[in-house]
Formats: structure tokens, sequence, C-alpha cells
């Protein structure tokens, strides 16, 4: 599984029709929007680093989009788990 944050930059008149358009995107999630600013903080699921460039794709074609950029990016293959402290704190990730 891969998981991404997509910050994504509009108008702030075209900020209600940009954000039901990624709802509309299979594994797109809007997590913030500011109206003050036009920007859309979308977190985005994909199954492997393909499908994940893809959905950015996409939504930096959608209309009223002015710019779409990844800033974060997390892989899980399942077959990792974090190192925790005796006290259950996670200490980091193996």
């Amino acid at each position: 599984m891969n998981l991404s944050s997509i910050l994504v930059y509009t108008s702030s008149k075209h900020l209600e029709d940009l954000q039901s358009s990624l709802c509309a995107l299979p594994g797109i999630e809007v997590h913030h929007q500011c109206h003050d600013t036009g920007r859309l903080i979308v977190i985005q699921e994909a199954v492997d680093e393909k499908t994940e460039m893809d959905g950015l794709r996409r939504i930096k074609d959608l209309p009223h989009v002015m710019a779409a950029e990844m800033f974060y990016h997390y892989v899980d293959d399942g077959n990792t788990l974090p190192a925790e402290s005796q006290n259950g704190e996670v200490l980091s990730w193996a």
C-alpha cells in the first residue's frame, strides 16, 4: 500500500467544485481545505507506485487545478513492524 499527501492549489472561487471532483476520484480523500488560500491537502491511497503517480497526474489534469505536488510518500509492504520501547512507544520503523 502506498500513501501520499498531495498539496493542491486552486482559486478560492473554485475550491468547492474542485473538492467535489477530487472526492470522485478512487483512493482520494480531501483531508483539509483553506478557503482563504485555495489550498487543499489530499490523501491518496494506491496499491503501487504506478497507480500513485497516475493518481497525481489525474489530479493535475482536473479543471481549476493551478498546481498539485506530492509532499509526502509512504510505502507499507506489510512486512515491516515498528520497533517499540518497553512502554509500547514506537521508537523507529525497522
